[in-house]
């Protein structure tokens, strides 16, 4: 399948609340030494700030080891393990020193279908494909991200995001609260894409 140009760091160095209404309909990949593609088209993300003002932001507190990554330079992956178990993998926005992350939700997958169907166990016979990646757990463990890939770049090389294909009509974009958070999940950075069956749930209400 053609992709679309990879997304500059230009795109990643801005307040993550706008990367994250923009980065719906793009498509991010993971091209193994090998050569396999996995891919998927974004359907739905939540920013978080560190300014300050996000209490649901991991970087809320300040810096430590464990976000060091979402302060570094925009464009590149800040990769946690949520509950001890699940890896979920972030897009670094903002300035180099200033927090800001997106986290990645959903995909619909595009590439790579049999790679993820695997790494998620799941069998050849499944009657649907849309439990792949709807859910931050799930997209990491479908593109087979680990901690160790913390901090890498996803400008170019083994990570990438693609612009929105440009023969697709461009996505209708809706806000909502966040999920699953005990602070800050009233504030309105979860973006999706309208209709979508690729989502983690349904809209919990809009900001």
């Amino acid at each position: 399948m053609h992709l679309g140009r990879p997304l500059g760091r230009s795109f990643f160095a801005r307040p993550s609340v706008d990367v994250a209404r923009d980065l719906i309909g793009c498509v991010f990949v993971r091209r193994s030494a090998e050569g396999q593609v996995v891919a998927g088209r974004l359907v739905e993300v939540e920013a978080y700030r560190g300014d300050g003002s996000d209490p649901g932001s991991h970087a809320h507190r300040g810096r430590t080891p464990r976000t060091t990554s979402m302060f570094g330079p925009p464009g590149h992956l800040y990769v946690y393990l949520s509950y001890g178990i699940h890896v979920c993998a972030n897009l670094v926005t903002d300035s180099p020193g200033q927090a800001g992350a997106v986290l990645m939700r959903a995909v619909e997958p595009l590439a790579g279908l049999e790679i993820m169907r695997e790494r998620r166990g799941f069998s050849i016979d499944r009657p649907s494909d849309r439990a792949l990646a709807s859910g931050p757990g799930r997209l990491g463990q479908a593109f087979g991200l680990e901690l160790g890939h913390d901090g890498r770049s996803a400008l170019r090389g083994e990570f990438s995001v693609r612009a929105a294909p440009k023969a697709e009509p461009a996505a209708t974009v809706e806000i909502t609260r966040r999920i699953g958070l005990t602070h800050g999940a009233q504030l309105p950075y979860r973006f999706i894409e309208a209709g979508s069956p690729w989502l983690s749930r349904s809209a919990p209400g809009r900001g």
